[in-house]
């Protein structure tokens, strides 16, 4: 029942929410009016969204240490890593092939004819580098890392303390028993916090139609809409791959997951789900040694939906300044998007980031991606709310892989 009741006043506050900034926009057309008034708006959302950031740290820390600390050996981390990094990989391609696939099939670009003006896009591609990429990945600080939320960071310390842990049963006893206690407290903090979800999720809409309006949504429409339909057939293909590793476990899955997707789309973040996706995990039941090792890993290099995105949005661009690209240029540019995308955890606006770092290898104006930033926050809706199947379901199929080898793991 509780379940249910959230579902409903999330739904709720996104209609409500909608309704509201669409009435604010049109009673007060004067964008400066209608920018104070969002960001009044937003209060409420941007306190959920800050409070989400404070448990996230701890709460990778805690789950994943005790995951790896209770495991009996380093082969057990390693396997478990392999596996999530080659489903990772699988993910990815479907993902990218799929996005470049529809893009050519549906054409959204086609007929826009638009004309290089050489405008500054002001997105910085230097975390693109290797040198950027290895900065985002290993902690020069562990404290840093955690201030600034920086998950890869994170998740490498918490890998290499964990298994010093695991090495040092005896003399570790006392640490593991503290981060279970860490992880349990802070679990109890995230119920918590989600309490006050659907006021989020109601501001959050509330803001965003009361500067955009409903009426980008039909100047953008056929963008939108195909991008949409890309993404449905995505989840169809995320829904139909659960039910072949999982069986009947994958409608229990399916419905699990219906919270934190609608959180995620309406909040337009996939970490403001991260908690709530760890909790419903474990009612799969999903062992938490699994699940927090694979879900922090999921967060940095399995982000279906924007990956999706960014093969859909590259050819895009290219069909709107009328560049044909031959499928084999095409093949090239998801290559490097398939390297390039997993170097985008805690880069700002990382998506559209990496868009314009692969326009500018294939000679496609950069500032094409300006076509796009004015909708960003409706596309990063469905991105986000994508990257929460992806993530569960990779979680599953691994406690599945790994309860399979030997007998079930306890949560």
């Amino acid at each position: 029942m509780h379940k249910n009741r959230m579902t409903l006043l999330i739904l709720a506050a996104m209609v409500l929410g909608s309704l509201l900034g669409g009435v604010a926009h049109a009673f007060f057309p004067d964008l400066a009016t209608q920018q104070i008034i969002a960001g009044d708006l937003s209060i409420g959302s941007t306190v959920f969204l800050r409070l989400i950031k404070m448990i996230l740290a701890p709460l990778i820390f805690s789950t994943l240490v005790v995951g790896i600390g209770h495991m009996s050996d380093a082969a057990a981390v390693g396997r478990i890593g392999g596996k999530a990094m080659l489903w990772f990989v699988c993910a990815s391609l479907l993902s990218l092939t799929l996005g470049l696939v529809l893009v050519n099939i549906f054409q959204p670009g086609v007929g826009m004819h638009k004309v290089n003006m050489m405008t500054d896009t002001h997105l910085s591609v230097h975390s693109l580098t290797l040198d950027g990429f290895i900065q985002h990945m290993v902690p020069d600080s562990i404290f840093r890392a955690m201030a600034d939320n920086e998950v890869l960071q994170i998740v490498v310390f918490s890998i290499f303390f964990g298994i010093a842990c695991a090495s040092l049963p005896a003399k570790a006893k006392v640490v593991l028993e503290w981060a279970e206690s860490l992880s349990h407290i802070i679990l109890r903090v995230t119920s918590y916090v989600m309490m006050i979800a659907p006021l989020a999720v109601f501001c959050a809409m509330a803001a965003t139609v009361t500067t955009n309006g409903f009426s980008i949504l039909s100047i953008y429409g056929k963008f939108m809409g195909e991008f949409y339909l890309a993404l449905a057939i995505l989840w169809a293909a995320l829904i139909g791959i659960a039910f072949t590793f999982l069986g009947k476990q994958a409608k229990k899955l399916i419905s699990l997951m219906r919270e934190p997707f609608l959180l995620a789309f309406s909040t337009a973040s996939s970490e403001a789900a991260y908690p709530l996706i760890l909790e419903q995990l474990t009612k799969l039941p999903v062992s938490r040694k699994v699940s927090s090792f694979v879900l922090p890993l999921g967060y940095s290099f399995n982000l279906d939906g924007t990956m999706m995105y960014c093969t859909f949005a590259s050819i895009f661009i290219a069909q709107a300044y009328d560049i044909a690209l031959p499928w084999s240029t095409q093949i090239t540019m998801l290559l490097v998007l398939m390297l390039t995308s997993k170097g985008m955890a805690g880069i700002p606006r990382a998506s559209s980031v990496v868009i314009v770092a692969t326009l500018g290898q294939f000679n496609i104006p950069e500032e094409g991606i300006l076509l796009i930033l004015g909708i960003d926050t409706f596309l990063d809706m469905g991105r986000s709310a994508t990257n929460v199947i992806g993530n569960s379901l990779a979680a599953a199929v691994i406690d599945k892989w790994e309860t399979q080898r030997r007998p079930p793991l306890s949560p």
